[in-house]
Parts: structure tokens; sequence; C-alpha cells
């Protein structure tokens, strides 16, 4: 071990020599895949979160950060029904075959010192075991003005989760912060008409009163009545009222979609990404590729009352959409990679939009693993042509790296691009293996890494995400990261919450920021899209 650190350290001095960009618009991020090193961040704190491993996505309200779980609170190693031919995901690590899944529900971390940020409640637990064994609280977000904290429940897998194999539910539930924001108490739950995977709080600049709900609901169906997208109103959350104002399917547009195999079962919506204004919609498309979508009638209020809005004629970018990597039929372990279109996001103000992709290792399927994923930058001042201006990498995603790739790597490990928040010209993305990565986007044709942080790994945990922590590198960054009042709050799944300090280029863009997240349009995200933001 004490070899290959050297050997990582001298090729990252030989790239940071030559200045970490590759010719063609293609960035390469030097640092980043080893643990325990950082330029330009400084760590201001760190909850370990009890050593659960099995961290969530975050939200935050007031002086409290609450973080989601990516397991449930059962005792699983990933075996429905221990017996005859049933194989563990993990092993086991207990004496009696089990897997304790520890602290299951949605941990309250204080953060009035960020400095010395603790624990302080945890709430939801009878939402992830019990007669709810099988679930998992992953996507949380808080609306502060009406002191609402709401979670995304959906079943966890068996085989990326640990998880008991068991019926699907999911929701979305509402808790009141007013009454404490400790331990505050379920008051509404809304279930949409079709599975959630990904959620996005839209707040109308023009009525603060007024909140939406982008939910993407993936499916490879080309029927244009099975939704890929659901826009809900939550406006009268405090009562239990929800309206699905618009849904949408783009699928039947790609040729030959009706066989989900063309596409190897992975042509479906993951996450979306609305304008400040709310007016259009950016969408990542998995195996699909990124396109745009209008929703202006949604952000003007234009739906009628009781009517749903078809948003299938919609598109900006016709489809099929401009796609990369491998294509459709991902055939992996190649340069170009697979297409596993996972996030996209406008540049704050700016004709242009940053997408990602997310691959896990070989352990989820045989086309994954090396090069993993990676970002790109894209023009969409014309939104029927879309094109791609640039691409960030890391050394990890590069044909300099595949030889040190060993069987545990390749099967446990990635070093995939996941979660960005945007300033203007700095964004921020949780990079899995890769750490916490800052990167230069003034240029959007050439991206430059400006910073990264690798936290040393926690000795041990409950619970190693079973494909994406039982490799060599026990750094997991997964989260949005959150902004407020300068400072970045980021989960990473397997070692915590962390409290860090941007200081490279262009720091003085994320010291001005109150709160900016990536799955929100609350506060600094209307004026960075307005330019005013100093």
């Amino acid at each position: 071990m004490r070899r290959r650190t050297l050997v990582a350290v001298v090729i990252v001095a030989l790239f940071a020599t030559a200045g970490g960009t590759a010719s063609g618009g293609v960035g390469i991020g030097p640092g980043g895949g080893t643990p325990g090193t950082s330029q330009n961040f400084e760590l201001v704190g760190h909850d370990p979160l009890f050593n659960r491993g099995m961290n969530a996505a975050p939200a935050i309200f007031d002086n409290y950060v609450y973080v989601g779980n990516r397991s449930d609170g059962s005792d699983s190693c990933g075996d429905s029904d221990p017996g005859p031919g049933v194989t563990p995901v993990l092993e086991p690590t207990n004496p009696d075959g089990t897997c304790t899944h520890v602290h299951p529900g949605i941990l309250v971390v204080d953060i009035a010192d960020p400095a010395a940020p603790a624990v302080v409640g945890e709430l939801g637990e009878e939402f992830v075991s019990g007669a709810d064994v099988g679930q998992t609280a992953r996507e949380l977000r808080v609306w502060p003005e009406q002191k609402l904290l709401m979670v995304m429940y959906f079943r966890c897998s068996r085989i990326i989760h640990a998880c008991p194999q068991t019926d699907q539910r999911f929701s979305v539930r509402f808790f009141d912060l007013a009454a404490s924001p400790t331990d505050p108490p379920l008051i509404a739950t809304y279930t949409p008409s079709r599975l959630p995977h990904e959620m996005y709080l839209w707040i109308d600049p023009t009525n603060p009163a007024r909140a939406l709900l982008w939910l993407s609901t993936p499916t490879t169906s080309a029927n244009p009545a099975t939704a890929n997208l659901i826009i809900t109103d939550i406006s009268k959350a405090h009562s239990g009222v929800f309206r699905e104002v618009a849904r949408g399917n783009w699928n039947q547009f790609f040729p030959g979609a009706a066989d989900p195999a063309n596409y190897d079962f992975d042509l479906a919506l993951h996450s979306m990404t609305p304008s400040a204004d709310g007016t259009r919609t950016y969408l990542a498309y998995l195996r699909g590729g990124f396109g745009i979508l209008d929703t202006s009638k949604v952000a003007r209020n234009l739906i009628p009352a009781g009517t749903v809005e078809n948003l299938n004629d919609d598109l900006l970018t016709p489809a099929p959409f401009p796609t990369w990597g491998a294509g459709n039929r991902c055939a992996g372990h190649t340069a170009e990679g697979c297409a596993e279109s996972h996030s996209a996001v406008p540049f704050p103000g700016r004709p242009f939009a940053l997408t990602i992709d997310e691959v896990y290792g070989t352990f989820t399927t045989p086309a994954f693993g090396w090069p993993w994923g990676w970002a790109r930058t894209w023009n969409v001042a014309q939104p029927r042509r879309p094109h791609i201006l640039g691409e960030y990498k890391l050394l990890q995603n590069t044909e300099a790296f595949r030889p040190s790739v060993d069987p545990a790597t390749e099967q446990f490990t990635s070093y995939s691009s996941h979660n960005p928040t945007l300033t203007r010209n700095v964004a921020l993305d949780a990079w899995h293996s890769g750490g916490l990565q800052a990167i230069d986007i003034e240029d959007p044709g050439s991206p430059t890494q400006s910073g990264w942080f690798s936290p040393a790994p926690l000795a041990s945990v409950a619970l190693e995400d079973p494909a994406l922590s039982r490799g060599p590198i026990k750094v997991v960054m997964w989260s949005f990261p959150i902004v407020r009042n300068g400072l970045i709050y980021v989960v990473d799944i397997r070692n915590g919450l962390y409290v860090l300090r941007y200081t490279g280029p262009r720091a003085d863009e994320v010291r001005a920021i109150g709160f900016l997240e990536g799955n929100s349009n609350l506060q600094d995200a209307l004026t960075l899209a307005a330019g005013s933001l100093e």
C-alpha cells in the first residue's frame, strides 16, 4: 500500500506540473483519488455519524443538518430469507450470521458551531424498521419558509444497499420543523402516482407560498401515458393536499425503444434540474443522453385547476437526444466509457450546462468499472442543438490509470462523478472515491481542477456499502454539496458529514454565498441566475 501511495503522489506531481489539462478540451484532475489528501480545501468540522457507513442525502434548516440513510433498520446482509441457495451480498458481521444496520433513521446534526458538528437526534426510524423494513430515507429537502422537512422513502436494494427483499412501497413524508427541529412530527404523506427516484424542490420566485416538486419516476416503457417525470404542487402540504400538475415521457421518440433491450434496459429519466425560474428543465436521461424541456406553463402557473399538463410534446431538444460514450448498448471498459447520464445542471445565469455520468464497479453490472463516469460541459444557447464543449475527468478515468486497476477496485469502487452544485464559475462535485472536486468552469470549453478534498477514512464502519466501499479506497463522497454562509457541507456515504472551506481560485464566489444547493432553487440560486451575487 505504501508503494501504491507513493506512485499516486508521483503521478499527481507530473500532472500538476503539466497544468492538469489535456488537449482537446479535456481537463484532467490529478488530485482526489488518494484518501487523506486535499488541495485548496480546509477541513472545518466532521462528524462520523456513528460510523454507520450508509449515509445518504443531507438537508439544512436553521442550525441543523438532517442526514438520510441508504439502507434500512434490518440486520440483513443482503439476504431476503436465509435458506438453501440464498447467498448473502455481504459477509456476516455478527456471530449469528447477520449484519447490524445501526442508527437507520434520519440523523439530526447540530451545526451551530461548524467546527464541532454533533448528532443531537434521530427521527423516522419507524419508517425503515419493523413493519416498514426494507425502506430507505434517501432524499431530503427543506422548505425553510414553511419549516417543512420532506423525505423520500422507497424500497432499498438487496444488492447495493444490503436490504432484505420486500414489496415496493414509496412516499414523500413531511415533518413539521416548527414543532421541533430535533424531533419533528410527521404531519403529511404524499404518495406519487409512480415510484420516484430523485426530487428537486422549486419555490416560485413570484409567489413564495407556491412550491413544486419535480420528481423523476424512471421507466423504460415507451407508453406515452407512463410518466418518466411528475411535477407536483406541494403548496398545501401542511393540510396534506398534493396535486400532480404535469407529467411526461419521451421514450417513444427514441428509435427501437419499444424493446428496452435496445438500450440495455436503461432508457429512462434519472434526474432533472429546472432553471431557477422553472421555465426550462434539464433532463439526465441515462442511456438516452441529455435534453431540455419547456416547463414554462408549469412555472407560470398556467395549468388549469383539475387538469394535468401533458409534457410529451414540450421538448426543446428533439429526441433522440445527443449522447456520448459507448452509445445505447454499452460495451464498457473502453476509453469512451458508458453513457449513463445521471445529472444535468444549468450554469447559473450562463447559456451552458454540466452533465455527469455515474458509473459503479463491475459488481453492479459487467459493463461498468473502469473508466467509470465523468463530467461534460455543454453549450445550450440553442436548446434544439446542445453540443459538448469540454470534458472533465480524474486521472482514474484515463488510460494512464488502467494498468493500476486491481480486481477489488474494478468491482467495488467508483471513481465516478456524482452530484454537482454550481456557482457561476465553480462546480463542486461529490466524485465518489475521487473525493469532493472543485472544478473551474469559467471557460466551459476548458474545465480544470481547482481543488479537491479526500478524507482520511474511518478505521471501520458498521455496514460497508456493498457496491461502493468494499474495495481498497474507503472514500465515497456522494451528496449534492450545500454551501451555507460560505462553508460547504457534504456527506460521504461511509465516513460521515464534512464541513469544508474552499480556498482555491474564485474562492470569493463560494465565500459570498448564504445558501446554495444543487437540488433546489432556494435563496442564492435565484440571485446567481440573475448574475447579481457579488
